[in-house]
């Protein structure tokens, strides 16, 4: 029998502020939760405490809309100085429509506002927290981090919530990906009827970013930290960034 994989969410984390560790964040709250880390642990983290601790959180009336936030917002019903930040987070705009802007944003994901956010951030309002600046390596950091801390081998998956074109609601997405196989290829692999899969690829960091949202939630919650233990060890490597899971521009069907 396959062994059960299981997720855990810690109880309890304080608000999280610009130069808080992570790693102590996290240690203590294993540590209090009085759960062991093993081994092949996935360390699955939300996006927003990561851009917290990082210092991500922008003040709006710091923010000048270009003549181009201006027009933009006109049309999305934004407010000017998120658009500017948009503008100023992203490569390419996909679509633009009342309530709506949907842009590549720069670390290649395609996603709504370029991913930046205002609830469950401190200011009432008057404030916006933008995505890591490079989340895999995010994700590094704190991985190194949490081995030192634990003593064993450890993945760390750093995730947000994603809408989709053709279906209702949000997932959760890796953004971030450290010690662990994102993207499992298992083209070449036989069925039960012994047919070689073709296409089959699957996004093993993806999975688990949405099974933990599950737990974390996505309003009052506050559990930005949960711990999946018993993935399987074929999981594991090749380690992979959360890069990995982008589709190359050439290899876009929609555009």
């Amino acid at each position: 029998m396959a062994p059960a994989l299981t997720f855990h969410a810690l109880p309890g984390l304080p608000e999280v502020r610009p130069g808080q560790s992570l790693v102590e964040l996290i240690g203590d709250g294993v540590s209090a939760a009085g759960l062991p880390v093993e081994d092949g642990d996935v360390v699955l983290v939300a996006q927003k405490i990561v851009s917290k601790s990082e210092g991500r959180i922008i003040a709006l009336d710091t923010v000048t809309p270009s003549p181009r936030a201006l027009e933009l917002a006109a049309t999305c019903r934004k407010d000017p100085r998120l658009v500017e930040l948009v503008l100023n987070q992203s490569t390419e705009i996909l679509r633009l429509a009342p309530d709506v802007l949907i842009v590549r944003h720069l670390r290649g994901f395609v996603m709504a506002n370029a991913g930046i956010d205002q609830s469950n951030v401190p200011g009432g309002g008057a404030a916006a927290l933008l995505l890591p600046e490079d989340p895999d390596r995010s994700a590094a950091v704190l991985r190194a981090g949490l081995e030192a801390r634990f003593g064993c081998r450890l993945a760390v998956v750093i995730n947000d919530s994603f809408g989709r074109p053709w279906r209702r609601g949000t997932v959760g997405v890796a953004i971030g990906v450290a010690g662990l196989r994102a993207l499992a290829d298992l083209r070449g692999r036989p069925d039960r009827e012994g047919r070689a899969l073709q296409v089959t690829e699957v996004a093993v960091a993806d999975e688990l970013a949405a099974a933990a949202s599950l737990l974390m939630g996505q309003a009052d919650e506050g559990r930005p930290v949960v711990l999946a233990k018993g993935l399987a060890r074929d999981y594991l490597e090749p380690e992979q960034g959360a890069r990995d899971l982008l589709r190359p521009l050439a290899e876009d069907l929609f555009r």
